[in-house]
């Protein structure tokens, strides 16, 4: 595991100059609860952070995050040390920190990005995840 410092590979990339995060769509019908993640999903969307303890950028990223649950009703942010949990890390193919996965009320997997996220980017993914059935 290792931190990205905002680098980011394969599929597509958001960002400009050496700030890239590596997104990705829909991981199938894969579901996390409150068993994998330690708390309960939120009741309209869940950002799940995926850290490591000397990452600088993982706490850019929890700051982002935390500031878009604190403002978008509905929404829960959960962080879980990678190192801590690494059944779960290898079992989601988390490659770097940070990943941020975006759930919908079921717990699917709308959106992944391995990188540092900018604000905008995480509330359009919310509005793909409140608006999935």
């Amino acid at each position: 595991m290792w931190c990205s410092r905002g680098r980011a590979s394969a599929d597509s990339h958001i960002g400009s100059g050496s700030r890239r995060v590596n997104v990705r769509g829909r991981d199938g019908e894969r579901r996390l609860g409150a068993a994998e993640l330690g708390e309960n999903l939120g009741e309209r969307a869940t950002l799940v952070q995926f850290s490591s303890a000397f990452c600088a950028p993982c706490r850019a990223t929890r700051r982002v995050l935390a500031e878009v649950a604190g403002i978008v009703p509905g929404v829960t942010h959960v962080e879980i040390d990678a190192e801590d949990h690494l059944d779960l890390v290898r079992e989601l193919d988390i490659l770097k920190t940070p990943t941020v996965l975006v759930l919908d009320t079921a717990g699917r997997i709308v959106r992944r990005a391995a990188g540092q996220p900018r604000k905008a980017d995480v509330i359009a993914a919310l509005g793909e995840a409140v608006g999935t059935p």
